[in-house]
């Protein structure tokens, strides 16, 4: 008996077409983390730390990252990929499982989270570390299409802590 259901899954191009957003949103919050109250060698206030532009952008991406784990067809970059770019493109020859793209926006959400959170507790450095971190996994994404969270999605599942065992 023959399986005629749809095929459940997600177009690859869609998620290394918003990692190539995130990246470029990235290396700009680096930049502005790297000129602003972070790197400062003077004592600042949380309200100075909080106003920084690169905290202030950081915050945004993680955010963004909330609404990709919280809601992923929604996630601007979803809908825009969907909307205007798949549209002009052939059909994809394979689709991937939702999951590890998910839980890759999951872990760029702790990873900018805990910068955010160690920038207004006054840890030197770093937000510029989980800004410049966050964009070498999202530009190894864009790039090469080499999804670091995908990857520690698959090594967790292999090791039965996530998701469902692969079925052989």
């Amino acid at each position: 008996m023959s399986d005629t259901r749809t095929p459940k899954g997600i177009d690859p191009r869609g998620p290394r077409f918003a990692a190539s957003i995130t990246t470029v949103l990235l290396a700009v919050a680096t930049l502005l983390a790297l000129t602003g109250t972070s790197t400062a060698k003077t004592a600042t206030t949380v309200a100075e730390r909080a106003a920084d532009p690169g905290f202030i952008l950081l915050l945004v991406i993680a955010l963004l990252f909330l609404w990709g784990v919280l809601s992923p067809r929604t996630q601007p970059w979803s809908v825009l990929y969907r909307r205007l770019i798949q549209p002009r493109l052939a059909p994809p020859t394979d689709l991937e499982d939702p999951r590890p793209p998910r839980f890759a926006q999951g872990v760029g959400l702790f990873v900018t989270t805990m910068g955010l959170v160690l920038h207004l507790a006054g840890v030197p450095w770093a937000l510029p570390i989980a800004a410049a971190l966050a964009f070498v996994a999202a530009f190894l994404n864009a790039v090469f299409g080499l999804c670091l969270g995908c990857q520690l999605y698959l090594l967790l599942q292999r090791a039965g802590i996530v998701g469902r065992a692969a079925t052989a």
